[in-house]
């Protein structure tokens, strides 16, 4: 039996022009457990709770400014092509002309969802679908037991209807983009909910939650606890897990945009610019006219060969690694000169697990049209240990917390038992150990 490697994905984004813009990002992707060969291409996006609906009108706005940009440094031919490709992926079009977002927008409070409508539709550029929202007045409490085990089957089928609907709207579906939080309660314990149930109706289809990493210092006191249920949920549920740690993104907008008091817009913004680098169209292939007609099409599944598998037995993580081993990189370069790159440094195989050959972890997408303005731009996203550390850390705290029962009595009420923790500690602390032996 081949043992799932869980999957680790960094994200860096480099921009080339004459004024600063967000510079590098680190984001991580866990992979899930199937294997896909999509061909299809419109993305419903699924926004939960106030961080995934605030994120979510940021990652639409900050897709439909680039597609609609004037100066895309390509023939007006290829800028056409571009922009109908995005749109096919991120939008629908009402009667009037104006674009309408292929989402869906969940939360147990009113508030933000109401704030999310208003700031789309005020934009004039598009608006998100006038029956796309689901809300009550209740939330979750930073509890991800009641967002799981009580508003989820509670409105399961309300929100799931929601989902069907956006769905038969695509003529052909590339997956699901799940927007969520890890540390509070609906956004993390809803949108395991959710995820599973994707699964579940729409197995055939690719499924990739975006989800927050917690502040260091965070503000919820149980945010380790919502985070260990969340990851492990989504582990068995999700293809690809793309994580953005909150630490990471607020440097980059302190050191390297400058931002005196950075606010959670500066921070969504930061976050939607490189979510855009990754999922705007790309050429399909050296040489190729045709823009990839699925943004997701990237197979997610890795089995070592069974000769193999990494042991369970954990190995130092103060050990100081010169760089992360990778089990896979993909380069998206856009703007200017992307055909004269020189790629030979991502070709190495000291950087790769010995199990796969750098002709097999590599791939690299193009496209001479620039993204939002700048005339060079480089997205690389790399599945590698780039996520142990914070991973193993996370599990820790919990741990600590857990073995002296603290606030255990919150989620028990609820129905999430102490063998569900002591099974999600299980299961993370095995994705640590078969990082740690790439």
């Amino acid at each position: 039996m081949s043992m799932r490697i869980v999957r680790g994905l960094a994200l860096r984004h480099l921009n080339r022009t004459e004024t600063a813009g967000p510079g590098a990002v680190s984001c991580s992707l866990f992979s899930g457990n199937r294997p896909h060969l999509c061909l299809s291409m419109s993305i419903v996006t699924v926004q939960l709770g106030q961080c995934g609906n605030q994120i979510g009108f940021e990652v639409f706005d900050a897709l439909f400014r680039d597609s609609h940009c004037p100066q895309g440094l390509c023939s007006k031919r290829e800028n056409e092509a571009y922009q109908a490709s995005c749109k096919e992926r991120f939008f629908s079009e009402e009667e009037n002309g104006v674009p309408i977002a292929r989402a869906v927008l969940v939360d147990m409070e009113p508030k933000v969802i109401n704030q999310t409508l208003s700031k789309a539709a005020q934009s004039g550029r598009w608006k998100y679908g006038q029956h796309s929202c689901f809300c009550q007045k209740q939330g979750s409490g930073n509890n991800w037991a009641y967002g799981y085990s009580v508003h989820g089957p509670r409105h399961e089928e309300s929100i799931m209807n929601l989902i069907r609907k956006e769905v038969e709207k695509c003529d052909s579906l590339s997956g699901f983009f799940i927007i969520m939080s890890m540390a509070g309660g609906t956004g993390s314990g809803l949108g395991a909910f959710v995820t599973q149930n994707l699964q579940d109706q729409y197995s055939h289809s690719l499924k990739m939650n975006q989800i927050i990493w917690p502040y260091g210092t965070g503000e919820i006191i149980v945010q380790n606890y919502n985070s260990i249920l969340t990851l492990s949920h989504l582990y068995r549920s999700s293809d690809a897990l793309l994580v953005h740690e909150n630490d990471a993104v607020h440097k980059i907008c302190a050191k390297l945009m400058n931002i005196k008091q950075i606010s959670f817009s500066d921070i969504n913004q930061v976050l939607a610019h490189q979510l855009g680098s990754v999922f705007q169209p790309t050429y399909s292939a050296e040489g190729s006219f045709h823009y990839r007609r699925n943004p997701l099409g990237i197979d997610w599944q890795v089995r070592p060969p069974v000769s193999r598998l990494p042991t369970l037995g954990k190995m130092s993580l103060n050990k100081e690694l010169h760089f992360n081993t990778s089990i896979a990189n993909l380069l998206i370069l856009r703007g200017k000169d992307v055909h004269s790159a020189d790629l030979g440094g991502f070709k190495d195989p000291a950087l790769y697990t010995s199990w796969l050959e750098p002709v097999n972890a590599f791939n690299v997408w193009k496209t001479q049209r620039s993204f939002n303005k700048y005339e060079k731009s480089a997205a690389l996203v790399t599945n590698s240990q780039f996520l142990v550390k914070p991973l193993d850390k996370i599990v820790g705290k919990a741990w600590n917390m857990f073995a002296s029962k603290a606030y255990v009595h919150q989620y028990t009420k609820f129905g999430i038992e102490e063998e569900d923790f002591l099974d999600s500690f299980t299961l993370l602390e095995q994705v640590v150990s078969s990082y740690c032996n790439l």
